[in-house]
């Protein structure tokens, strides 16, 4: 997105384009983050946490970083919320990808190349990292957030947060070459 505040003042004054930007730039970074932490409601949360961002894009102030921290700690809250429903009310979810998509799209071949590169990183950082760790990363990465911003948004102190990317970064790094994966 080449010029956020601008955009983000278009959002904020009706302008449907300004709006499918931020769109386009937020919600597959949502679904990602939201199917790294409940594969089964990805969509649901990150459609979720979208509309909050859309309703409340009127009362947001700060620049582009802090826009995205205010977004991520949407999403994140979303899926709070969607745990302590699950553990209140046991379900049996259906897996999103067993679902059949009958939608037209654009260039079939490049969005499947994309979709399963970031679903086989999004793997290892799970399978291979503790909670906390993948969860530092995620932000980091999809959430493209600070130390600071990802401190904040944990509620831990930003050395802690530096110590855990450190030590997922190194476990990641160890994963990648027992596989024997080139970056």
């Amino acid at each position: 997105m080449a010029d956020l505040e601008h955009v983000l003042s278009a959002a904020r004054a009706g302008d449907e384009d300004a709006l499918a930007d931020l769109y386009r730039s937020l919600y597959p970074r949502f679904v990602r983050y939201a199917g790294a932490v409940v594969p089964s409601s990805a969509e649901d949360v990150a459609a979720d946490a979208w509309l909050d961002v859309a309703r409340s894009l009127g009362r947001f102030r700060g620049d582009e970083s802090d826009f995205r921290a205010w977004a991520f700690t949407i999403v994140r809250r979303r899926v709070l919320d969607l745990r302590r429903t699950t553990a209140r009310r046991r379900t049996d979810p259906v897996d999103p990808a067993d679902l059949r998509d009958t939608r037209e799209t654009g260039n079939v071949e490049d969005e499947a190349l994309v979709s399963l590169q970031a679903s086989w990183a999004i793997d290892l950082i799970t399978s291979t990292l503790s909670n906390d760790q993948a969860e530092v990363v995620l932000l980091r990465v999809l959430g493209d957030l600070s130390v600071d911003q990802v401190a904040d948004l944990l509620g831990k102190r930003s050395g802690t947060i530096r110590v855990l990317q450190h030590r997922a970064l190194r476990r990641l790094e160890a994963a990648l070459r027992r596989e024997r994966v080139t970056p």
